[in-house]
C-alpha cells in the first residue's frame, strides 16, 4: 500500500504562530510553533465540528478544555471532543504543539485540482 501526504501551507499568523499542514484521506496534521509566550492573556476560547489530539513536543502551556483547566509540558496529551469550547495559554517562550484532526476538517480547505488549500 502506498501512502503519500502532501504539505499544503506553511504559514505565520499575526500572533507569531507557525503552522506547517500536512493530511492524509483521514487525517490532517499542524505542527504549531508558538514563539510569542508566555502569554499574559488567555485567546477567546472556539470550537470546531471535528475531534482533536495534540502533543505537546517543546514548552509548557495551560489548555482549557469546556470547563476544565490543565497544565501541560512536553511530552503530555490532550484530547479534545467535537463542538467542545477550548484554548491555550503558552507559559514558556517557545511552544510547539503537533495537533491531528479527524475527521479531515472540509470546512479549512477548498479542493482544487485533487489539492486542499487553505
Amino acid at each position: 500500500m502506498e501512502t503519500t501526504t502532501t504539505e499544503t501551507k506553511i504559514e505565520k499568523n499575526d500572533e507569531g504562530v507557525l503552522q506547517k499542514t500536512f493530511y492524509l484521506k483521514n487525517l490532517l496534521v499542524n505542527i504549531r510553533d508558538y514563539d510569542n509566550g508566555p502569554m499574559k492573556k488567555a485567546p477567546e476560547p472556539h470550537a470546531h465540528s471535528y475531534e482533536q489530539i495534540s502533543y505537546v513536543a517543546k514548552g509548557q502551556l495551560f489548555v482549557t478544555i469546556g470547563n476544565k483547566k490543565r497544565y501541560l509540558r512536553k511530552g503530555d496529551v490532550f484530547y479534545i471532543p467535537a463542538n467542545t469550547p477550548h484554548f491555550i495559554q503558552t507559559l514558556s517562550a517557545h511552544v510547539r504543539i503537533v495537533d491531528s484532526y479527524s475527521p479531515v476538517p472540509e470546512d479549512l480547505f477548498i479542493k482544487k485540482g485533487g489539492t486542499k488549500e487553505k
